[in-house]
């Protein structure tokens, strides 16, 4: 488990007018003096903003279970206040946001701004748990945009402004701080004012977007934040329709948008095992024998199942040729390819029904690479768990197969990847050539 170094609250959430944003966060630097006679300066490494279609974080703060700053990054300091709201209004303590307790979060604000007699929330249940923004600024101080698009009327646009700093992140006797701004209003009010927002972001630094909804090239204000961008973020496990939406990655990427997806991540362990399955001299030529794949995944998103098969007909040099769809207690994919030397290659991709999910929707859960050839010492199964193996072994067959068990890795989730993610400037190449890969099976 990662650390955070400890943060200095310069100035916690502040209403401010958006023309006052930077005058007020300039003023924070000039006037800060801690009581050591420490000054402290905003950090110069990136912008980092963030789209948040879920207004779930501003909710908890303006009804007093979360403290720290609107930043849209969900880590354990909300998932703290998540479960104090819960256990506040007698819902399950389980840590996770649902639709009927999001439904009480607007009822119960909307009670309290309305002046209907509700009793106000005055504690807050999160100051135990380093959030994620503690750690990004503890790690690589920055300045955090976040939208909020709200719905309803359209009042135009409220802001705050906030700033934290690790007191590990020092020069001399000055503080390296992390500044957030948050922004809220409905996406026409939001557009309206596309040109502060990118104002805003440190010109000359990289600009990091997280996206947290499905891209919209529509929508002008996506249009000109990708105008300004370096990266754009994004997590196809939260994508509702994963064919349908890779698609939209895919055209973003061919429009040259480096993008960098925290779903594809979470495939590594499952590529370098099956690259280390072949890795023997032995077995090298074997990965040519390969014709039939099975691969499993949490029904729900498709995702990763499809960019893993992206990458490894990329590996494979695999040509689609055809693809059916089934629907159901299972969700399957029936895919035909044709290698060079125009040999047929099938492949399943099923999506099981769990009856315990994971916090990653989609997250594969089992492998099989077979041969029609029994002589050919190929088969290879890897699984997340061991169900997942005595299901694949139970398919019987003359081959022996080698059988691996991807270890779950603590940093596969959303907050640690972004971390990393934020550390890497580069276009990620693979990744790039796999999405081309997804883009063709999709398109058949």
């Amino acid at each position: 488990m990662t650390i955070s170094a400890p943060l200095v609250s310069l100035q916690a959430p502040k209403d401010v007018s958006i023309e006052e944003i930077e005058v007020e966060l300039t003023q924070l630097w000039q006037n800060y003096r801690s009581d050591e006679g420490m000054s402290a300066t905003r950090a110069t490494t990136f912008s980092f903003l963030v789209y948040e279609p879920d207004d779930s974080q501003a909710l908890l703060g303006s009804l007093g279970f979360y403290s720290g700053p609107i930043d849209g990054i969900a880590g354990s300091r909300t998932t703290a206040a998540i479960r104090a709201a819960q256990k506040a209004y007698g819902f399950e303590e389980t840590g996770k946001l649902s639709p009927e307790l999001l439904q009480k979060l607007r009822e119960a604000w909307a009670c309290q701004t309305q002046g209907q007699g509700c009793q106000p929330l005055t504690y807050s249940a999160d100051l135990s748990s380093a959030g994620v923004a503690d750690a990004i600024a503890s790690s690589n101080p920055c300045r955090i945009i976040t939208l909020c698009p709200t719905t309803g009327e359209d009042v135009g646009v409220s802001a705050q402004v906030s700033a934290y700093c690790p007191i590990n992140k020092r020069g001399s006797s000055t503080l390296i701080c992390c500044e957030y701004i948050t922004l809220s209003g409905t996406a026409a009010a939001l557009e309206r004012i596309g040109g502060l927002i990118t104002a805003l972001m440190v010109r000359d630094l990289p600009k990091f977007i997280w996206w947290k909804a499905v891209p919209d090239s529509n929508y002008g204000l996506f249009q000109r934040l990708m105008a300004e961008a370096d990266t754009l973020i994004v997590d196809s496990s939260e994508f509702l329709n994963a064919e349908v939406d890779l698609r939209v990655l895919c055209q973003l990427i061919s429009q040259g948008i480096n993008v960098a997806d925290l779903n594809w991540s979470r495939l590594a362990a499952w590529q370098e095992l099956t690259a280390a399955a072949f890795d023997p001299p032995e077995r090298r030529a074997a990965i040519w024998e390969v014709d039939h794949v099975t691969l499993n995944y949490e029904k729900g998103n498709a995702t990763q199942a499809l960019m893993y098969m992206g990458w490894l007909m990329g590996r494979l040099n695999w040509d689609p040729t055809a693809i059916e769809r089934e629907s159901g207690d299972y969700e399957i994919h029936r895919l035909r390819f044709s290698d060079r030397q125009n040999k047929t290659i099938t492949a399943e991709l099923v999506g099981l029904p769990m009856a315990d999910v994971g916090e990653v929707v989609g997250d594969l859960v089992s492998l099989k690479l077979t041969s029609s050839n029994l002589a050919a010492d190929c088969c290879t199964v890897l699984c997340s768990e061991t169900s997942g193996c005595m299901h694949m072994e139970s398919g019987g067959g003359a081959q022996a197969c080698r059988i691996e068990q991807v270890t779950p890795l603590a940093d596969q989730k959303t907050d640690h990847l972004l971390g990393q993610q934020l550390q890497r400037w580069g276009k990620d190449v693979l990744y790039q050539e796999t999405m081309a890969q997804v883009q063709a099976i999709l398109a058949l």
